[in-house]
Formats: C-alpha cells, sequence, structure tokens
C-alpha cells in the first residue's frame, strides 16, 4: 500500500492531511470531522486543509495561469491575501486588483465544489456530538457558504440580489463506528475497517466515475482475495448491505466513494444491532490492489461458508455497475446453494380499477426490455391502473416452499432502482429527481438510482401470477403463452438477446438462464431448481411466456405499446 499511496500522491497530485482527503483523479474529499471540525471563519481560514485545498489549486489545470497574477502567489501568501480581504485591510490589494483577487476567489470555489465532497464522523471516537452528525454538517455547509458570500460581497463591492443555497461544504455525509464481528482466521485484516452506520444524501445527487460501461463475466479463483488485503484504516469503509435477506459486508476504498454512496439507494444499510457479533453470508473488498489480472473475482470459502468477492482498483471498475453485479453475484451464489433460484427481471404488482390485483416478473438480460415493458404498460393503461409496485427492479428469487401457495414464492433483493435515464419516460425521471443519484447524466447510458420500495415489502413472500421473458429479437407483437414447461423452458434457459449496449457485448448473445450473476458460474447446480420451478409453476396454472419487446431491431415504441396492450388484456380478463 505505500507504494500506491506514493503513485497516487506524485501521480494524481493527492492531498491527505489528519482530516482532510482529496484525489483529483477520481475526484474525491473526504473531511474526517471526528480529527477536525471547523466550526467559524477562524477555524476555517486557519485550518491546514484550507492551505492544502488552495495550494492543490494553485498546481491544478483548473486555471490558466499568468505570470504575474495571483495564481502564482504561495498557498499560504494567498490565505494571507483573504484575511485581509475579510478583515477589510487595504493592503490585501497591494499586489493585486479586488476584480483579480475575486476572479481567482470563485475559480477556487469552483474547484472545490467540483469535488464529491462527503463528511465523516466516527461514532467512536469524535469531536462532535454523533447523534446530531447531520446537524454538524449542516452548519458546515452553511459556514462555507455565508463566508464564501462575505469575501465575495467584500470583492465585488456591492451585496448580491439574488441567492443561490448550494451545498458548498460537502454533498453527503456518513457516521462511521467500529463493529466486532467473529471474523474468521485469516480475515484478521478487515476488523480494522470502520462501518457506515447512517447516511445522509443532499439529492439530486450528480456524480461521475470514469468508466460508464461494464465489461465480461465475474470468475471464480482457488484463492481468498482477503489474503491479498493490506488496506489502511484511514482508506476504506464498510457498507454493510441485506442483499435481500444475505447478509453483505461491502468494503470499498474511499477512491469509489461514488460507488460506496450509490449503495445507499439499492440496498438496505444494516442496523449496528444486525452487524454487532454477525457473520456475513459474502463479503466484498472494493479496489483490491492486487488481483489476479485486471478482472474481478469471487472465491468460496467452504471451511467458513463465506462468499468473498474482490474488484480490482482501476478507471474501469469505477463504474456503479461492478458493484452493484459483484454483489448480486455473490448473493445469488449464495441463494443457489440454498436452493433458491436466481431471478434476472423485475417485479411489479399491479392493482387494477377493475378490483383485480396481479403480480408479474419479466426475466430477461440486460437491455433485453424489462423496465422498458413496464414503463409501455403504465402509459398505455394509466387509467386503468390504480397502483403499479415495485417488488424487485433487477434481480430476485424464487423459492420453493411447501407452505407456500403453489409450492413457490418470490423474493427481492433491491430497496432502489439502477436504471437508464434514457429508458424513463419524462414524467417518472422527473417525479424522482429529488430523490435520485444521478450517474454521468451527461454521457451514454447515464444512469439513476431512486428508492423503490420498503425493504419488508422486498423480502416479504409473494406469489407469482404471470411470468414473461423479454424477447427483445423476434418479430412477434404481443404476448405468447407456453403450452408445457419443455418448451418455456427452452426460451428461459437459452437466455437469448440482442445486445443493445449496456455491457461490452454487440450482437445477438446467448447466457445461460439469461443470468451472468450466480447460474453462469454454477449451471449444474442451478439446472436442477430450474426444473423443480418450472414443475411447480405449470402444476399450479400460472401464466408462463414470452412478451416481444422489439428493443434489438425496432427503436420506436409502435410495437413495444402493441405488445403492452396485449399484455395488459391478459392480466385484467385472466
Amino acid at each position: 500500500m505505500k507504494g500506491r499511496r506514493m503513485f497516487m500522491t506524485e501521480t494524481h497530485q493527492s492531498v491527505r492531511t489528519n482530516a482532510l482527503y482529496m484525489n483529483p483523479d477520481r475526484g474525491i474529499a473526504t473531511l474526517d470531522f471526528s480529527k477536525y471540525y471547523v466550526n467559524n471563519f477562524y477555524n476555517l481560514i486557519n485550518s491546514k486543509g484550507l492551505v492544502e485545498i488552495i495550494r492543490l489549486y494553485l498546481t491544478s489545470s483548473h486555471h490558466t495561469k499568468d505570470a504575474n497574477g495571483i495564481e502564482n502567489v504561495s498557498a499560504e501568501e494567498y490565505v494571507a491575501i483573504l484575511k485581509k480581504v475579510f478583515i477589510n485591510d487595504d493592503h490585501a490589494y497591494d499586489d493585486f486588483t479586488p476584480q483579480e483577487i475575486l476572479a481567482s476567489f470563485e475559480s477556487l470555489y469552483s474547484f472545490y465544489r467540483s469535488f464529491l465532497r462527503v463528511s465523516i464522523t466516527n461514532f467512536n471516537d469524535n469531536s462532535v456530538i454523533t447523534h446530531s452528525f447531520k446537524e454538524a454538517d449542516a452548519r458546515f455547509n452553511d459556514l462555507v457558504i455565508r463566508n464564501y458570500r462575505i469575501i465575495e460581497e467584500k470583492l465585488q463591492g456591492f451585496v448580491n440580489n439574488v441567492y443561490r443555497q448550494v451545498n458548498a461544504g460537502t454533498n453527503a455525509t456518513l457516521l462511521v463506528r467500529d463493529h466486532q464481528w467473529p471474523a474468521p482466521k485469516g480475515y484478521e485484516s478487515l476488523t480494522d475497517v470502520t462501518f457506515i452506520d447512517k447516511v445522509m444524501l443532499q439529492p439530486p445527487m450528480l456524480m461521475h466515475t470514469k468508466s460508464n460501461k461494464r465489461e465480461g463475466v465475474f470468475s471464480a479463483v482457488d484463492y481468498n482475495p482477503v489474503d491479498h488485503f493490506a488496506g489502511q484504516r484511514q482508506e476504506w469503509l464498510c457498507y454493510p448491505a441485506k442483499v435481500g435477506e444475505s447478509l453483505i459486508f461491502i468494503y470499498f476504498h474511499v477512491d469509489y466513494m461514488v460507488n460506496g454512496l450509490a449503495l445507499s439507494n439499492l440496498f438496505e444499510l444494516a442496523t449496528a444491532e444486525e452487524v454487532e457479533g454477525q457473520k456475513p453470508d459474502a463479503i466484498l473488498i472494493f479496489g483490491q490492489e492486487k488481483t489476479a489480472g485486471d478482472v474481478s473475482h469471487y472465491h468460496y470459502d467452504s471451511d467458513n461458508n463465506l462468499w468473498v468477492g474482490e474488484v480490482p482498483y482501476n478507471d474501469k471498475t469505477t463504474y456503479f455497475g461492478y458493484m452493484k453485479k459483484m454483489c448480486l453475484t455473490l448473493h445469488n451464489l449464495h441463494q443457489i446453494y440454498s436452493g433458491k433460484l436466481p431471478i434476472h427481471g423485475s417485479m411489479v404488482r399491479i392493482k387494477f380499477t377493475n378490483g383485480k390485483d396481479k403480480t408479474v416478473v419479466f426475466f430477461g438480460d440486460s437491455g433485453a426490455g424489462k423496465s422498458e415493458s413496464l414503463e409501455a404498460l403504465q402509459e398505455i393503461a394509466d387509467e386503468q391502473i390504480v397502483e403499479m409496485e415495485t417488488i424487485f427492479d433487477d434481480m430476485g428469487s424464487f423459492i420453493l416452499d411447501d407452505q407456500a401457495k403453489g409450492g413457490i414464492y418470490a423474493q427481492g433483493t433491491e430497496t432502489g432502482a439502477f436504471v437508464r435515464l434514457d429508458d424513463l419516460s419524462s414524467s417518472v425521471a422527473f417525479s424522482n429527481m429529488d430523490r435520485g443519484v444521478f450517474l454521468n447524466p451527461e454521457r451514454k447510458n447515464a444512469r439513476v438510482i431512486i428508492p423503490a420500495d420498503a425493504y419488508e415489502n422486498v423480502v416479504a413472500h409473494h406469489e407469482i401470477d404471470m411470468w414473461v421473458y423479454a424477447n427483445n429479437y423476434s418479430d412477434g407483437i404481443g404476448v405468447h403463452q407456453f403450452e408445457n414447461e419443455e418448451e418455456a423452458k427452452e426460451v428461459f434457459i437459452a437466455g437469448k438477446r440482442k445486445a443493445l449496449g449496456t455491457t461490452d457485448e454487440v450482437g445477438m448473445s446467448s447466457t445461460f438462464f439469461a443470468n451472468p450473476f450466480g447460474p453462469v458460474q454454477e449451471p449444474e447446480r442451478t439446472k436442477p431448481i430450474i426444473d423443480e420451478v418450472f414443475k411447480r409453476l405449470f402444476k399450479d396454472g400460472v401464466y408462463v411466456g414470452e412478451v416481444y419487446t422489439h428493443l434489438g431491431t425496432d427503436k420506436s415504441k409502435d410495437a413495444l405499446h402493441e405488445s403492452a396492450q396485449e399484455l395488459l388484456d391478459q392480466l385484467m380478463n385472466s
């Protein structure tokens, strides 16, 4: 780790003080309020952190340097000028005009705000009251913007008429704490990492990553990734996630803070009581320095019944899809080994105006048209649908249970939805904007993560009324019901789709059971569960079929709307 910290400092000009970390290459900044909390202007102007922020700004390419300009002074001299401006000392303008100082000061302010800024308070060791960590963050934000405006107005010579109350200090805040959990022998290196206990986001959040697409399939390795972990306490955090009913400890390097924050809109954060003294079902190490090649892996520790995943530290893995899908892969493998069937798809409960209440599961790989079918259904059935509730958006499980109706029920994994902005109607996108975490909104494959349902409902036992394969490659219109389970299994297991560019695949592809996150890795263990699931569904008379989405060939919504209309008729009249 010593070598990489040097690499990051020299190449990316990262800054680390006792209380501040900034990495311009990733656009990440963390402020440790437990180490140093700024509560007045004099704490701020005299802080080591401010000097380092200014030093970073002055050495960056954020501005155009003038040989005689203010950007050529030292960071300490720059701070001295700001102090003089604040106390109305005319010597502030001995070398530079107010206009020159103002232009640089505005640029400095924009430079700082270009980072994703997160404050962190440690529950166990802090200098602010832990139960009011949100208030402490709010006071810091108010302090930064208030003093920015004081200096700005002094330099410009007049007060503003319009004020924009932006998050000047931070975008989010975390309360973290230490937990004791029964780490097996060999896992001791993880025990020093602090756990995230509470998260406060200030949405809408617009965050950016270097990569915007996921590549490849996660593969097994014969070594335990924990053996290679040597992370420093101040460089790592753990998000304890409830993925379905699986408990997964997600360890991530702070340079992946975008991903770590986005998790809070997707997976339920486990409580302190659910973490303390508990062994997880799986562990993910995200930002691992030493891996077997430039790819992501997982390992099953049979001695401790633990699934362990690793994702390497590089620019490619900054895309949130790597974190989400590795978590789901670990969860799904845990499900398969428990005799449960992972379902790559979405499930909704629809209440109609005619009094009927139906659950529908849309099934298929990325880009097949699952979410698009739902959107089309909403658009054409606006007056016939009372309520549409998302049970799961991307991954769930079918669970065999002799006590359930039909001997089977469905259960979800995520409390949020990770969807392409292009797939959302403007009404849906804007209605969720105030709660959303937006990732690379200006780029192709832009995504938003929005809360979808309460955890208690996601993991409840849901009956299955209809299961349809999202077929985006055939010319048919509407829906088609399979006559028998063998015909259905042939289509579902083949997992065909025409790739739409959300991953590195192009053209026609085929994925075992349309799920590269678990079933592909363990097909022989999955096949007997598939057989039993289809047997029970057909025995109970559940509608099993396919809906033609046309997304692989026809980009217009006409064909999709026709299919959605036929799907609507089937649901309302059955």
